[in-house]
């Protein structure tokens, strides 16, 4: 009975007018643990993460729109913006009548994560951040620097600035960079991150997120006012070498967080790739030490 909880299941769901492809796995009774991935990745990025945290709980990791293989019908005119993942992501938990769930949080699913939180902080009983960034600390100048030209112009010749990071190079930079063992990477993972970025129009919606990215920058304030007001516990589970939300972003959590724990990968932005069983075991631990699901 056990073995056939860690299948992972695939499945969609309609919510704010969106079909959300999500992978899930575990008792359906069991404690949830939501799994939110970033740029370019999709619930792809936790294939091998969700059968092992499946052994004890109930675990959903949904594709946001404009990734993966959710789909989008072209009469929802969607704005691809954060506050908009959120509100998908908000009326993809209802969908599933999640109530109270632990979030992961990578990239792009941070400033969807906290969204959801401010508007519902009750439902998040404990935080993992893996490069999920909520402090200015923790953008890296070498990257962000071109984008925030774009935030500041809003000009077409710096939109156009950012398409080489939506190709293959960067795509596979993302992976590789830091890493200590980048031939242990399944190459399948990025180049199916392109492929699905590849799709007509897609690349311009990655950069209508670059662009509303800033928008975040400017909620981190509530994001951190959250985190202290709350209380809710955070594991940070952190690419010590990520060069797109660097360390310093993990140390911030310190000033803002009462149950925190630090934990660094040898790695870089794609942290999570080769180290799925140190970061599971890393999260059984503390949300144990925390009774993050106590009743």
């Amino acid at each position: 009975m056990a073995a056939t909880q860690t299948i992972t299941k695939i499945a969609t769901v309609q919510a704010d007018g969106v079909e959300v492809f999500y992978r899930t796995a575990g008792p359906a009774d069991a404690p949830t643990v939501v799994l939110l991935h970033g740029l370019p990745s999709s619930s792809h990025m936790f294939r091998n993460l969700i059968p092992l945290l499946a052994t004890r709980y109930r675990v959903v990791a949904p594709d946001l729109p404009g990734f993966g293989f959710t789909q989008i019908p072209a009469e929802r005119d969607y704005k691809y913006t954060f506050a908009g993942l959120a509100q998908t992501f908000g009326a993809f938990v209802d969908a599933l009548s999640l109530t109270r769930f632990a979030v992961y949080i990578f990239d792009y699913g941070a400033p969807t994560g906290f969204r959801f939180a401010l508007d519902r902080p009750h439902a998040i009983a404990a935080i993992v951040s893996q490069n999920g960034n909520a402090y200015t600390e923790g953008l890296g100048r070498s990257f962000w620097a071109q984008v925030e030209k774009l935030w500041a112009s809003g000009a077409q010749e710096d939109r156009e600035a950012l398409r080489p990071l939506l190709e293959l190079p960067a795509t596979q930079w993302q992976y590789h960079n830091a890493s200590p063992h980048p031939e242990a990477i399944p190459p399948e993972a990025f180049h199916l991150d392109q492929a699905l970025m590849d799709r007509p129009g897609n690349k311009e919606i990655q950069l209508d997120l670059f662009q509303d990215y800033g928008s975040n920058v400017k909620l981190y304030p509530q994001f951190q006012e959250y985190l202290r007001a709350s209380g809710v516990p955070v594991l940070t589970a952190w690419g010590k070498a990520d060069e797109i939300f660097v360390a310093p972003g993990a140390e911030a959590f310190k000033k803002d967080v009462r149950k925190l724990e630090t934990r660094w990968l040898d790695a870089g932005h794609f942290a999570l790739e080769t180290n799925e069983q140190q970061v599971a075991e890393w999260m059984f631990e503390f949300f144990d030490k925390c009774e993050v699901f106590a009743a």
